[in-house]
């Protein structure tokens, strides 16, 4: 009776082993190996491809140094906000503030807890480089 018991264990050990190699998909499969001329292919593709971050972010500065087409970021008691000279392209509250209002040259942050604390934002550009002036408004 025991040599039985063991017996059954062990088909059903070497069963569950089997099932379990097939559902995984290790048995009777292809390796999965590219060749170098298939990974360089790959490689070309993604680095042509712009990824999604990289199209929100724009363009970045050149190497002559001119900043005129890149956007900004600037961080203000009530949030950040990015910019170029063009406008603000956006605005993210800091913990405790809300945007109240965006303009392209404009802005304004308040605070959740009590709507008179409010943080003004105004966008300037010297020579092509943006600047964020900000005003409290208490």
């Amino acid at each position: 009776m025991i040599v039985a018991g063991w017996l059954v264990a062990a088909i059903l050990a070497v069963l569950v082993g089997v099932v379990g190699i097939g559902l995984a998909g290790l048995a009777g499969r292809e390796s999965g190996t590219m060749s170098e001329a298939d990974v360089e292919r790959a490689l070309s593709e993604v680095s042509a491809t712009p990824t999604s971050a990289e199209a929100a972010i724009g363009p970045s500065p050149s190497a002559s140094g001119t900043v005129s087409d890149a956007a900004s970021s600037f961080r203000t008691r009530g949030g950040t906000v990015v910019a170029d000279c063009d406008g603000i392209s956006s605005m993210s509250p800091a913990d405790g503030f809300q945007v109240h209002e965006r303009q392209a040259r404009e802005g304004e942050f308040r605070s959740v807890r009590d709507n008179h604390d409010r943080v003004k934002v105004r966008l300037t550009c010297v020579n092509g480089t943006p600047h964020v002036d900000e005003r409290d408004d208490d």
